[in-house]
Order: structure tokens, then sequence, then C-alpha cells
């Protein structure tokens, strides 16, 4: 996990993070790499092309609100080499038909209000802004429209195997 932040960008750091910092403390790894599959759902992709494959290219993560329990703060953040790859919207596919399944019906997204790829990439989801707090702005997503819109969409190609996956 440490690798691949360290292989992003400043600039993709700074929109993930809202830091530059080039190495994450220690905290912040240790909260990533806590998934428990119920308060903390994680999905990540490898670089096959390595031998062994060992550098995550990309990661998502629902944070479950422990007061409400059927909302979860999602991030994504994929390494700028496989950046317009359709990783992202691969992931986010996963992690939502995962929420899904834990019972969460909704995210929590915060974005830099600067950031247009994620702001862009939430409202195709169909993520509906809830108010702007200085640098950021906060959207809700709801899981069955952001999925239906995905599965609409049909691309990456690979989409469709993520769906076929999860409905058994």
């Amino acid at each position: 996990m440490r690798a691949g932040i360290e292989r992003m960008s400043p600039h993709s750091r700074y929109l993930r993070f809202f830091s530059g910092m080039r190495t994450p403390p220690d905290w912040v790894i240790d909260r990533l790499l806590d998934a428990d599959g119920v308060m903390h759902l994680a999905w990540g992709a490898l670089d096959l092309s390595e031998d062994p494959p060992r550098s995550a290219i990309g990661a998502v993560h629902a944070f479950r609100d422990e007061e409400d329990p059927e909302c979860a703060e999602f991030s994504v953040a994929i390494i700028d080499d496989f950046h317009g790859l359709g990783l992202g919207k691969l992931l986010t596919a996963t992690i939502l038909l995962d929420a899904r399944e834990e019972g969460i019906t909704r995210f929590h997204v915060e974005t830099l209000s600067e950031n247009r790829s994620a702001t862009q990439f939430t409202r195709m989801l169909g993520g509906v802004g809830s108010g702007t707090v200085d640098a950021s702005r906060g959207w809700v997503l709801e899981i069955d429209e952001a999925l239906e819109r995905l599965r609409q969409q049909a691309d990456p190609p690979g989409i469709a195997h993520v769906f076929a996956a999860f409905d058994g």
C-alpha cells in the first residue's frame, strides 16, 4: 500500500489525500489496511506484470458510519500509470456490489472542489452534492443508482465480469 501511494504523483496524492505527502503516516496505512469486511470494506488491484505481483496499483475503500450503518465513506485511488484505463470503474463496481451485500445503501464522498476528475466520476455515478466546506465538497451516492449507471455503461468491457461474479 505504501509503495503504491509513493508511486502516485504529488498532484495525485494531493487530490486523493488532500495532502502532497510522499509517504503517508503509519496511522493512514494502518487504517487503509484494517479492512474487516463489515465496518471497513476494501478491494485492491495488483500489477500482474510483476513477478511476483506485489505492487498495489489501485484501491477502493468503504468505511461504514458507526452512527448510520447504512452509509459508508467511499474513496478510490489509482496510481498515475493506470489512469484512464477503467480500473477505477472496475474497483468502484466491486465495492458497490460488496457494500450492497453488506447492507450499505449509500456512500458519502468527499472531494477537493478542484478535483474535476473525481467530481465528474461522482456525478456520473449519480452523486448529489451535499454542500461545500472550505476547499472540499461532500456528495451522497445512492448505491443502487450508481450500480445501475455502471451497468448501463458497459465500459470498460471487464465490468460485465464484475457484475457476473456478484450475480452468481
